[in-house]
């Protein structure tokens, strides 16, 4: 499914190129998948790939001398953190502070910010363990994963899976009535549906029939349109994460050390229930810090590199969509001028 979806993703803009418009995934899905918080300091630090950084912080936060990559000195095998997190005898708070710093960093590594490997994570986020609050971000999640859809070199994420199943009911495995009541965070409730027979047999040619000729229209009740505007409305949302949906709408930068991205919301503004006009060119991000691939040896404050995209960061408050437009107007259909630019650009 996933290898049919990401050949209609477009690096320049951030989108997925659909029959009926452009669409993509933004910081309100994020919120809702796994229920993290957006507003908030960028990820962001130090990246050094010397030994003695890898080893003390290694040492300072699991209590012991990391194991590593053989190829990537930086990178730290998500294995050998489980084997001592389960080992853990949890009868001290250190021991407990130990564990939970160990599940977070697996967390980081094979869901939330997936890098080229599922197997190991990068030691930057070491020193960011002792504030879980500062790194559990969905803005630095999200970052990530346009990262990799850019690269088309990581994609298998289960935000990926939830995204498409949530928005795209067409593509999902199992019929969504059939599920548990949708509650934040809307991964849980995927998290032990089985898949279909029927789904399972599907090719990367039948999901591609099926992302092609999704339907909408006048004609069709909007409950049968295949994509899912506005998939999330309705759920309970816990009292904390209430200011920071006030922020999913901001057209704005995404952070996470070395991880520039653009937030283009923009171009999916009927996600979000307004009318959508033919965008402005996208923001372009400069080649040589949109794809930045930490190698080598690494000495970086990306605070100090990235400094003009952080203040823009600290600006987001200044573009938040309903601040810049109309109310929203909940008809999702597209506009004729919208249309008739999307059938020229496409």
């Amino acid at each position: 499914m996933l290898a049919a979806l990401v050949e209609r993703w477009r690096p320049e803009t951030h989108t997925f190129v659909l029959s009926i418009g452009e669409v993509t995934v933004t910081l309100e899905d994020v919120a809702h998948i796994f229920g993290l918080p957006i507003d908030g300091e960028p990820v962001s630090g130090w990246t050094d790939s010397s030994s003695d950084f890898v080893q003390s912080q290694g040492i300072a936060i699991f209590g012991r001398e990391p194991s590593v990559s053989h190829n990537a000195k930086s990178y730290i095998k998500l294995g050998w953190v489980r084997r001592i997190r389960d080992a853990e005898l949890l009868d001290t708070e250190e021991s407990i502070r130990r564990y939970v710093r160990c599940h977070i960093f697996c967390l980081l590594g094979s869901t939330l910010f997936t890098d080229k490997s599922t197997a190991y994570a990068h030691a930057k986020y070491l020193p960011l363990l002792c504030d879980f609050e500062r790194i559990l971000r969905g803005s630095a999640c999200l970052a990530h994963l346009y990262r990799a859809l850019c690269r088309a070199s990581q994609y298998d994420t289960k935000e990926m899976d939830v995204w498409a199943w949530e928005r795209m009911p067409c593509l999902a495995p199992v019929p969504r009535q059939t599920l548990p009541p949708a509650k934040i965070p809307v991964a849980r409730r995927w998290s032990h549906s089985e898949r279909t027979a029927a789904w399972s047999s599907k090719t990367v040619e039948t999901f591609r029939h099926d992302i092609n000729y999704m339907q909408e229209g006048s004609n069709i009740p909007i409950i049968l349109w295949q994509f899912k505007w506005r998939p999330y409305d309705g759920l309970i949302v816990p009292d904390d994460l209430h200011p920071h949906l006030e922020m999913c709408d901001i057209v704005a930068t995404l952070l996470s050390f070395e991880c520039v991205e653009w937030h283009p919301v923009d171009r999916v503004m009927r996600q979000f229930g307004y009318v959508q006009p033919p965008p402005r060119v996208p923001r372009d991000i400069p080649l040589d810090q949109h794809c930045i691939i930490l190698r080598r040896v690494q000495l970086h404050d990306w605070t100090v590199l990235h400094g003009p995209w952080i203040v823009e960061w600290a600006n987001r408050q200044h573009s938040r969509m309903r601040d810049l437009h109309p109310l929203p107007t909940w008809d999702f259909l597209p506009t004729a001028e919208y249309r008739n630019w999307y059938m020229r650009s496409y």
